[in-house]
């Protein structure tokens, strides 16, 4: 067991590592759409990638979510085979977001033996989500 204070520890290790390991400019909130973002998390459990629709607009996130939806056999075909879709996921806050990721079980922040195995799984998972986003972005940020 941790105490908050060796947890946080941990984890800011694990992200200044992971941003030597891999240095790149990644979008994540950057993506010029309002209310889509990209991101990664990393906890005692799973990592996970992921691509936020999160607006307090409702309409604007079911138009999003519409888009996405609409090109899912590109992504899973092309980029990600096995995302998952969730159109209303909880967040921890208990705020509804709509969600396509993927998680990678059996890794936990709490062991540096799966940091390796972990910063590969971001990385190629988060190029791949990138490179979708890239290709299509105009047909998503058209929300006619």
């Amino acid at each position: 067991m941790f105490s908050k204070e060796e947890s946080k520890k941990l984890r800011q290790e694990f992200w200044i590592a992971f941003g030597k390991s891999y240095p790149r400019k990644w979008i994540l909130y950057n993506t010029r759409i309002k209310g889509l973002q990209f991101k990664f998390d990393f906890d005692v459990k799973k990592a996970r990638v992921a691509m936020d629709v999160d607006t307090d607009n409702l309409e604007r996130r079911i138009l999003l979510w519409e888009k996405l939806i609409s090109l899912k056999s590109i992504l899973t075909d092309e980029y990600w085979p096995e995302a998952i879709f969730d159109d209303s996921y909880l967040l921890e806050n208990g705020k509804e977001i709509s969600r396509i990721y993927l998680e990678k079980d059996n890794v936990s922040i709490h062991n540096k033996n799966s940091w390796q195995e972990t910063m590969q799984f971001l990385d190629a998972n988060m190029k791949q989500l990138e490179a979708f986003f890239l290709e299509y972005k105009d047909i998503i940020d058209n929300l006619e």
